[in-house]
């Protein structure tokens, strides 16, 4: 069953719409107008609006009879694509270009091991409370792992509005065939002025395939790591003591 949402559908078209008609005008205003900062301004719009699912041309034909209004509809989700496109150019993403390029991985055309995205969460060992402002790095073989795209960093650092919660989404890594078992080896390093460091080991199985359909974040495709907590540091290691 393919069950499609038209809200996204209309907020699509008027975002791509309203960017033409800017560059048209020649941007007076001097908007980013990158690849990211529109993602992020569909994004804005999407998460500001009610979905409207429809599975079969009856759907379609139930959805045109409802949005009688649909000129005001287009309106109201024009009006909120110029609002959202005004708040992210104000908080652009330090991440990406801004230049209008493309920031995503190129699509794989061979074989390999698509890992699933990683979510896990800290907090304070004496408070149970969740942390924020300390910086979690992704490895293997020593090394930091390349992310799937310049949205998704590592190092990472937990911030205020989602305490204790990192994510990581690992880049395909190249396979010679398809339908190969594999196991890859990772670890979580953790350092803080505040608290003691943490080192956590885990590893990830994978199987070689070709599916595009990992080309998108899914909450099914996600390896889950165990709640880790932090220590401040013993009063002997805050004096330097021995």
């Amino acid at each position: 069953m393919e069950i499609h949402n038209v809200s996204e559908e209309v907020v699509f078209n008027s975002v791509n719409k309203i960017f033409e008609i800017i560059r048209k005008e020649g941007n007076k205003e001097g908007l980013c107008l990158c690849e990211q900062c529109k993602i992020d301004t569909m994004c804005y719009s999407l998460n500001r609006i009610m979905p409207h699912y429809i599975v079969s041309n009856r759907g379609m034909a139930r959805m045109e009879q409802d949005w009688a209004g649909k000129q005001q509809v287009e309106a109201d989700i024009a009006a909120l694509v110029y609002k959202g496109l005004g708040v992210v150019n104000h908080n652009q993403r330090p991440t990406a270009l801004h230049d209008e390029t493309i920031t995503e991985n190129k699509v794989l055309t061979e074989p390999a091991f698509y890992i699933p995205t990683i979510i896990g969460r800290l907090f304070d060992g004496e408070t149970f409370a969740p942390i924020a402002g300390v910086t979690v790095e992704l490895r293997s073989n020593g090394e930091l792992v390349p992310m799937r795209n310049r949205n998704w960093q590592n190092p990472f650092t937990l911030v205020t509005n989602t305490p204790g919660t990192y994510t990581f989404w690992p880049a395909p890594v190249p396979a010679h065939t398809l339908d190969v078992h594999g196991t890859f080896e990772y670890s979580l390093k953790i350092e803080s002025p505040q608290y003691e460091s943490l080192t956590h080991f885990f590893k990830i199985p994978a199987i070689s395939s070709m599916l595009v359909a990992y080309s998108s974040v899914s909450m099914d495709r996600t390896f889950k790591l165990p709640d880790l907590y932090l220590f401040h540091p013993g009063e002997a290691e805050i004096n330097g003591d021995k």
